[in-house]
Parts: structure tokens; sequence; C-alpha cells
């Protein structure tokens, strides 16, 4: 799907909206390396599976005769922004995804000594940013270490290339404001929340303050999603409206736990199957729309048909036009 055009953001939608369908506007660990098992690529619609076992003489339905509704090519979201293309979780990163005509980014969400939210995914700043050499004193430079001041003066790009130079670790209000400018929408990652007592509730007062949780955003522009089971819970409870995603393959017998608090599943791409997929389709979430899986991380055409193949609704990538040519 491209994801730029109106046709697009309107499929979009669907696939990533709770309650009404999505308006329109443009996760994750490391990448996998292998498959689980071949997959073979569809066009549009995939007959998969829905309901319980067939009970002899019941009438009840098995999975294998309840088609799924077509949802065309599944939703491409750019991981940590076009993260192949520009430093991760940067505004660069997001700009790239904008210009090749990506309407969802994926970011991860960390607080800092001084409690504000900021944008980056390792738990320690000596990956993405020159805080070894700024702080030489400062081991073992974990963000949660450091003021919001301090991370401002890191330089988050040259680690990347020297065209990005510069870059910097951005909070998760200068995030916020430059995706909407660009009218993007987001897939938002509480990142370790075991580290962080309390972050949902400062994650939903920055969304709120910034206007990301009028009903426009929460119908149709953000997905909130976390590993951490209990601060995806949190989220939920906290905000209801809120669309929700759990990072993670939960066993398909806990599945309908997970429905009681999230409307998305989000497996990397190599703990899933056509089945699994069923699996999760086959519930609704708390929302009472069919449960979704997006998957992760997929960047190569291979593999973006394989789990297109499954029926997956989303695919979250570093390299985002690949995906799409190879999914379209």
């Amino acid at each position: 799907m491209y994801a730029g055009t109106a046709t697009a953001s309107v499929a979009a939608a669907a696939l990533l909206g709770a309650g009404t369908l999505l308006m329109s506007s443009t996760t994750a660990e490391a990448p996998g390396t292998a498959g689980t098992a071949a997959g073979r690529p569809v066009a549009v619609a995939h007959a998969v599976a829905a309901g319980s076992a067939r009970d002899a003489g019941t009438g009840v339905r098995a999975v294998s005769d309840v088609p799924r509704e077509p949802t065309g090519d599944p939703l491409v979201i750019a991981h940590r922004g076009a993260s192949a293309y520009a430093p991760e979780n940067t505004l660069a990163a997001v700009d790239k995804a904008d210009v090749l005509g990506f309407d969802w980014v994926e970011n991860d969400v960390q607080l800092t000594r001084d409690g504000v939210p900021v944008v980056i995914h390792d738990t320690g700043l000596r990956r993405t940013t020159d805080a070894e050499k700024v702080f030489p004193d400062r081991a073992p430079w974990a963000v949660k270490d450091f003021t919001a001041a301090e991370i401002a003066r890191l330089d988050a790009g040259s680690w990347f290339g020297p065209a990005y130079a510069g870059a910097r670790v951005p909070t998760l209000r200068q995030y916020l404001h430059r995706i909407g400018l660009n009218d993007q929408n987001l897939l938002l990652e509480i990142k370790s929340p075991e580290t962080y007592p309390g972050i949902e509730q400062v994650t939903l007062r920055v969304l709120r303050q910034e206007g990301w949780l009028d009903p426009e955003h929460v119908r149709s522009r953000l997905v909130i999603q976390s590993f951490g089971a209990d601060s995806v819970r949190k989220v939920h409870e906290q905000r209801p409206d809120v669309v929700t995603g759990f990072l993670g393959t939960p066993a398909v017998a806990d599945l309908p736990s997970y429905a009681e608090f999230t409307d998305r599943i989000n497996p990397a791409y190599t703990s899933i199957s056509s089945e699994y997929v069923a699996a999760v389709h086959a519930l609704k979430g708390p929302h009472d729309k069919r449960l979704q899986l997006n998957t992760w991380t997929v960047n190569d055409a291979e593999h973006a048909l394989q789990v297109t193949g499954y029926g997956v609704d989303g695919i979250i990538t570093n390299t985002p036009d690949v995906v799409r040519e190879a999914t379209a």
C-alpha cells in the first residue's frame, strides 16, 4: 500500500483504527534474520481462520470455514522513522519517511532523570550518541541518569553518517510537533517501563498537552504499544479510548486475556505463522473490533511477501520503500 495516497490512507486507517474508521494522514527491536515457514504471497485477500473447531453435528464453524474479510496489502510502518536511511528516532528519520511517502512512523519513548519523555531506543546513550565523549565520567551512560538538557547536547547523527552530524535526541514534544507538521501518524512504544515507574501517565500527559488525545488523533492517528503487558494495561485503564498494542507473541491459549486490554498483537516475524495470525484475528479487542497483528522487523522483499501471505495487517520495517514495493 502506498501510504502517501488518500486511498491508501483510508485503507491504513481501517487497519489501525478502533471504534470508527480511521481518517487519512501519513516498532520494535533489531531486525530478525530468518523466517519460520515459507508463505505464499497473495495479492489482495486471504481466506484464513476465525472461530472455533467444528463440533460434529453442531454446526459450529471451524477456523478454515470462516473467510477473513479482505484487508488488501498490509500497512507499512516506518520503524524508528525510515531508519535504514537516516539515524533512528531522529527528526531526520521522520522527515525521510515523509519524503518516501509513509504516513505511519514508529518510535521509542523513555524518561530522563528529570522526567522528560525523550525519543530513543536503547536504554543507554552510547550506541547512537556521543555521550561517552561529552560525558566521559558518566558510565554506563544510561538515559535515566541524564537530564533532558544534558541529552540535548548530544550528537545523535554522526554515528550514522557525517551528513547527519549534529542531529539531536528529540523530546517527545519535539517529535510530536514534527510529525504533526508532516501530517504523519504515530505508533509509540513505551520502552522499558519497569525502568521508569509512571512513564505511562507522563507520556499520556504530554500527548494530551500536545493535542494527540483529542478525538481525531485517538480515532485515527495514534497507537501506543509496549513489551510490558502491565504497561499496556495501564495505558488502557487510564485512557480506554486509546488504541493499544502488545509487543510479543503470547501463546494462543493466552490471547483472550490480552484481548481484554489490547487491540493489537505485534510479534516478531520470525515467531508467527498463518495459523497464529488467524488465531489473533479470531478474537475481538476491548473496542469490540477484531484484533490486528503488525509484525516486525521485516526489511527485505522475501520476508515481506512471506508475512503478507500469512495475512498480517501491518509490517514494521526499517526499509519501508522495499516492503511497499514487494507487497503493493
